[in-house]
């Protein structure tokens, strides 16, 4: 059994919070006008690249255990706020940082945070992707969309 954290990756749609930032960003850009719309940012995720849980399943489907539960995760929790930063280092645009009622999730659970400890003994998977290279290839591949 696997269960993955939140994952984010190269051409990462606008319904999740990665790709909206950056759809924001390149749309601004762009020339659209220079605010972005968040939800929650106290919330904290344990992202991780796409990538690496592809080859997290690989591991365990060769070297698990079968009915071990195995968490594909980066063992670091990230505020949304802080993704936002980082993404926001990427542009040389200035940008308004505005909070949007419609964003915010009734029941948004404050931390959500694993430890990739078993899947790493077990089938020597570890996370190889840094949060700001996924970052940066999912603000690019906004920025070119028209």
């Amino acid at each position: 059994v696997m269960r993955s954290f939140p994952h984010i990756g190269p051409k990462q749609s606008d319904t999740f919070v990665t790709g909206s930032f950056a759809k924001q960003i390149a749309k601004i850009e762009k020339g659209a006008s220079p605010v972005i719309k968040v939800g929650n940012l106290e919330a904290k995720r344990d992202f991780t690249d796409v990538r690496d849980v592809v080859r997290g399943y690989r591991f365990v489907l060769e070297s698990g255990k079968n009915g071990e539960i195995y968490n594909l995760c980066s063992g670091q929790a990230y505020s949304i706020k802080k993704v936002l930063d980082i993404l926001l280092s990427m542009t040389e645009v200035e940008i308004t940082v505005t909070q949007d009622p419609d964003r915010m999730r009734p029941s948004d659970i404050p931390l959500l945070e694993g430890s990739y400890e078993k899947v790493h003994a077990a089938t020597g998977w570890e996370p190889l992707i840094n949060i700001e290279n996924t970052l940066l290839e999912i603000l690019n591949y906004w920025r070119k969309q028209p």
